[in-house]
């Protein structure tokens, strides 16, 4: 990790380490073959890790033809940091109050077939680009996104992320694939068609959660999506349930806010009608069930109801263990499992809030707050 102050702080040392890493990454892109992309990063104050994420993009076994910094007003040295490892940095006159803000800002910029979209905190395995770019064989196809694995898996929230990951990805995203519908060409790291992203202005601000848009509109245009999980991104998540909440809660208005937007369109596309059905019934009927009927039902009938916590387990813990074993990390897949079932609570509760305020309320959130 860069230290988090400017290069004139910091001294030789820094001039020295990043000289050795510009010549390093010069000499091997060297070696390379490059595709037609662009990588955009909105950041914010994003020091602490943005370096992490430069680094991982230029080792890529297919390198980009460009990479751009969105620095949204950052107060602290990302931009410095960047521009020492050699990076295009690109500055709006003020801050944009979102990730989409960001990326739309940096739209202009962008002057290849390919626009590749990471966020600051992400790091990508070394042939992630090349493997996601090969979905862009089918002309038909205008998004990819990969396998998403956090970078940090220690405290309760990052765990029960990584078991959430695990099987959702190893599960119900290669489900999604199979019928070539992904319900969200994931915001972290996903590779676009240029022209799509014109041809529908980018990322749209109407809504909390804009990869989720962008995915929905493109089918609604009769444009295909890919999941590749092949291509491996390690985004840091959450560490505590301050940071968590935010994150939890952009998710559910976003979600919530996406159905709204796009029902009609949702009605002719059968099998993401079918998995937003799904999804709606579980988060709010099936929340209900699991905040309210099962405590209740094991306090006045009998305490077997309590066993409704753990019926799902082995659907939980099957794909979960299988993709866990593959990474050779069995072990901490189990001890995370608990730590699942936490936030699996916290993740109902939110979301019922999140139904509560934007259907009977009718109070939109409107505000970004970043997750992390």
């Amino acid at each position: 990790m860069f230290d988090d102050r400017l290069p004139e702080q910091l001294g030789e040392n820094f001039n020295a380490e990043v000289s050795e890493t510009k010549k390093f990454h010069a000499m091997t892109a060297a070696r390379k073959q490059t595709c037609p992309v662009t990588v955009i990063v909105p950041a914010y104050n994003e020091a602490d890790c943005i370096a992490d994420t430069i680094n991982s993009l230029l080792m890529q076994s297919l390198a980009p033809e460009a990479i751009i910094v969105i620095d949204d007003g950052s107060t602290d040295s990302t931009a410095d940091i960047c521009l020492a490892l050699g990076i295009t940095v690109i500055t709006p006159p003020e801050n944009t109050g979102s990730k989409a803000g960001a990326q739309n800002y940096a739209l202009s910029h962008i002057k290849t077939e390919y626009t590749l979209a990471i966020d600051a905190d992400t790091t990508l395995k070394e042939d992630a680009l090349e493997k996601l770019f090969s979905a862009m064989d089918n002309p038909e196809v205008v998004a990819a996104c990969g396998f998403v694995i956090p970078q940090k898996v220690n405290t309760l929230w990052e765990r029960g992320r990584y078991v959430e990951y695990l099987m959702a990805f190893t599960f119900y995203k290669q489900i999604q694939e199979y019928y070539e519908k992904p319900l969200i060409s994931s915001g972290c790291f996903s590779l676009f068609r240029t022209e799509y992203l014109q041809q529908v202005n980018g990322w749209s601000q109407r809504t909390m959660a804009e990869d989720m848009d962008l995915t929905w509109t493109a089918y609604q245009r009769g444009k295909k999506v890919r999941f590749i999980p092949g291509a491996i991104c390690y985004p840091i998540e959450p560490h505590n349930f301050h940071f968590m909440r935010k994150q939890l809660k952009r998710w559910a208005h976003g979600f919530i806010q996406n159905v709204r937007l796009h029902w009609k369109g949702l009605l002719k596309v059968p099998f993401l009608r079918s998995v937003v059905m799904v999804m709606c019934w579980d988060a709010s009927i099936a929340s209900i069930f699991y905040l309210t009927a099962i405590p209740l039902l094991s306090v006045t009938v009998s305490p077997l109801f309590l066993l409704g916590y753990i019926i799902d387990l082995p659907m939980i813990l099957v794909p979960t263990l299988v993709k866990a074993y593959g990474r050779g990390e069995t072990g901490k897949a189990l001890t995370s499992i608990p730590a699942f079932l936490v936030l699996r609570v916290v993740n109902s509760a939110i979301f019922l809030e999140a139904l509560f305020k934007e259907l009977v309320l009718k109070r939109t959130l409107t505000t970004y707050e970043k997750g992390h």
